[in-house]
């Protein structure tokens, strides 16, 4: 007996690109640009809150966060991140993609205002609100990530999917560039209002004590948003795939549908009831058809983070290196802020949002295996091009061509396997696991982030402890790191075989929900675990 896709689905997969596939791009796109802004702008001030909450009495150098501040307040963000992946992931396939959405951006909103409000008698205890609060902003923007994927790869037609996925993914360059621009602006006002000498002239009035107001400023900005879009998130009806395949529920599917896509669809008798080989998440017929892609997204995704996040690394070298940032003692804690935002400005505008839109623009037409393959060798090839002669680089004269090399290093990782990560696990797996799966990779990845953030701030420190960064052991150095990471790369090219190619093919194809059965119900299956054929309607 054939199994046809409902005619809902299959007028969602032909549907021509109209006004709301942008709306819901928008929509679902916020999300990722208060998770850019958000995760990006702490990044701006940490050097501020050093100076606010640390300062020492009569030291050479303005005050910076201890280590194990500095980890906590950049990385308990990521933890909560992970968690929120996983939960919202699989909340979304037991309620609905649409009943969790506002969920996640109500609690990124509120805890965006939160962290800026973060309170305390003592520098302690202002850094342990501060933590508590950015935890849940992560655990908020986790569960974006597998909400938003899944909910634009279920509403995209089948010739656009990857790009509207993308261009969904890719608004976080549009927020990593608000957080810099808003960073630029506000400190520049701060500035022209409240004038204060350099550090090395005055250690004490370098700070003036209005600057505990900008980083709180900055840190709740990216609210505002979030919660402008909070309305037509409740607006968006269900996804029809959710609506038809997991809530079995083709009719008001393909209501729903035709008030969005402005077209008659005719309501149909439920034809995917449920089947007797209705298999359960990591059940064996599961790891048989999907084991090895869920391997494929999970290792892809681990791994490209560990690279990507390690750009942290080099990144306070590198502006310094180039005369972006002058030394902190030169400069009063305003303009400290100011030198920051502007020369990470300029990365991301160079580097990171370009490579995202070449993503948007070529990923329906060369596919994403092809651009996560490319993107795994560019990096493999640069991070050993820097690792190598690194002695050098090292000279002054050499660090231009480091940073160009750097630059292109991250250009091929958005113009690759951070955006096909993002896109790929929201395609292939069958609709009543599509957004738990997606978590679990995205989960992946954010470990990933957190081994290539906090693991390589230890490992890349000098072989001799007594020139080690203040507070940490001695590591293997930055040439051996920068080894590691271009074999982890190398590693990323060699995984990416175990994720299919899904472009140009509809959601039930690619999963498997199409296909014929057999007399006792059970799914006949080619070994790539993709079907046989659809049947087209009649």
């Amino acid at each position: 007996m054939a199994r046809e896709q409902l005619q809902v689905l299959n007028a969602l997969d032909v549907a021509k690109t109209q006004w709301y596939h942008f709306t819901a791009i928008i929509i679902a796109g916020m999300g990722f640009f208060t998770d850019a802004y958000d995760l990006f702008c702490i990044s701006l001030v940490t050097k501020l809150l050093g100076r606010i909450y640390y300062h020492v009495e009569n030291a050479e150098k303005p005050g910076i966060l201890p280590p194990n501040v500095s980890a906590a307040v950049n990385g308990v963000a990521f933890c909560g991140t992970l968690a929120g992946q996983l939960f919202f992931g699989w909340l979304g396939d037991k309620m609905g993609r649409k009943k969790v959405y506002g969920m996640t951006l109500m609690l990124m909103v509120i805890c965006s205002v939160a962290s800026g409000l973060s309170f305390g008698q003592n520098p302690k205890s202002v850094m342990t609100t501060l933590c508590f609060f950015r935890f849940w902003l992560g655990f908020g923007i986790g569960g974006d990530y597998p909400l938003s994927a899944t909910i634009m790869s279920e509403y995209a037609n089948k010739k656009t999917r990857g790009a509207f996925i993308a261009a969904v993914f890719a608004m976080q360059g549009f927020g990593i560039l608000a957080g810099g621009i808003f960073a630029i602006i506000s400190s520049a006002a701060f500035e022209a209002k409240f004038d204060a000498p350099a550090y090395e002239v005055d250690p004490v009035k370098s700070t003036v004590p209005q600057a505990d107001y900008l980083w709180r400023i900055i840190v709740m900005v990216g609210a505002i948003p979030a919660a402008m879009t909070y309305y037509w998130r409740m607006k968006m009806p269900e996804t029809a795939r959710y609506t038809a395949l997991v809530a079995k529920n083709a009719k008001q599917a393909a209501s729903d549908m035709s008030r969005v896509l402005q077209v008659d669809i005719e309501a149909e008798p439920q034809k995917m009831e449920e089947s007797v080989s209705a298999f359960k998440l990591f059940s064996k017929e599961f790891m048989r058809r999907h084991g090895l892609h869920l391997l494929g997204t999970t290792s892809t995704w681990f791994l490209l983070d560990i690279a990507f996040y390690s750009q942290n690394l080099f990144q306070k070298d590198i502006f310094s290196a180039i005369g972006w940032i002058p030394p902190a003692k030169t400069m009063n804690a305003i303009q400290e802020v100011f030198r920051i935002a502007r020369a990470q400005t300029l990365i991301a505008l160079c580097s990171t949002v370009p490579g995202y839109w070449f993503t948007v623009l070529l990923i329906d037409r060369i596919g994403r295996f092809a651009i996560q393959l490319m993107g795994f060798f560019f990096m493999t090839v640069f991070m050993f091009a820097l690792a190598i002669p690194y002695d050098h680089w090292t000279h002054k004269d050499n660090r231009i061509g480091f940073v160009v090399i750097y630059s292109l290093t991250f250009f091929f990782a958005n113009f690759g396997p951070n955006a096909t990560t993002f896109v790929v696990p929201a395609e292939i797996f069958p609709a009543r696991f599509r957004s738990t799966c997606h978590g679990i990779s995205a989960a992946s990845g954010k470990l990933g982030a957190i081994v290539g953030a906090f693991g390589f701030l230890y490992l890349a420190q000098n072989k001799d402890k007594s020139q080690a960064d203040a507070g940490y052991p001695a590591g293997i150095g930055v040439k051996n790191s920068l080894i590691v990471l271009g074999v982890i790369n190398f590693l990323g090219i060699l995984f990416t075989f175990l994720v299919p190619e899904s472009n140009g093919k509809s959601l039930e194809e690619m999963s498997g929900e199409n296909e014929d059965e057999n007399e006792t119900g059970a799914v006949e299956l080619e070994p790539s675990g993709l079907n046989k054929r659809t049947v087209p309607l009649a």
